[in-house]
């Protein structure tokens, strides 16, 4: 049977190797760690040793998937709040990684978005595609307040 120092750093050199090739947040990384049914206090001391040693960074990682789900995926605010809250990260590390976002980009892509799918919905009433851009809207996480700001925008043109 191995002894303390040797779980430790074996898992520790795993769960360094992971968090070098890709950004993770603690939780992730305690999720995988307990699944190799390592005691509890060893999970913390390991994820405590990664934080020292900056492989682990809550902010950092929230700044680099707000950045990746708006840039690629087209991702509203909403939405992307609510994958991080799943992820059991606070909301005061969600909120600065939010920031992120600069307003006019924001504005801009979901713009680009209504506008992308009001050409796609054809035959219908002004207020059947009104709904159907806005419930769009909404499913990619823009909040509704924005949404109906810029809807004249789309809807007039």
């Amino acid at each position: 049977m191995k002894d303390r120092e040797t779980i430790v750093n074996e898992t520790y050199s795993k769960m360094a190797q992971l968090c070098s090739r890709s950004e993770q947040c603690s939780n992730d990384i305690r999720k995988k760690i307990v699944a190799y049914e390592i005691m509890d206090e060893l999970v913390e001391e390991i994820i405590s040793k990664l934080k020292a040693e900056k492989f682990i960074d809550d902010e950092r990682y929230v700044r680099a998937y707000v950045s990746d789900k708006f840039k690629f995926n087209k991702w509203g605010k909403t939405k992307i709040r609510y994958y991080l809250k799943g992820k059991g990260l606070s909301d005061n590390t969600i909120s600065k990684g939010l920031e992120v976002i600069d307003d006019e980009q924001y504005k801009k892509v979901l713009i680009k978005t209504m506008k992308e799918k009001a050409r796609k919905v054809i035959g219908k009433t002004k207020f059947e595609k009104t709904g159907q851009i806005i419930r769009f809207a909404q499913s990619r996480g823009f909040e509704p307040e924005i949404i109906h700001r810029y809807l004249n925008e789309v809807i007039d043109t």
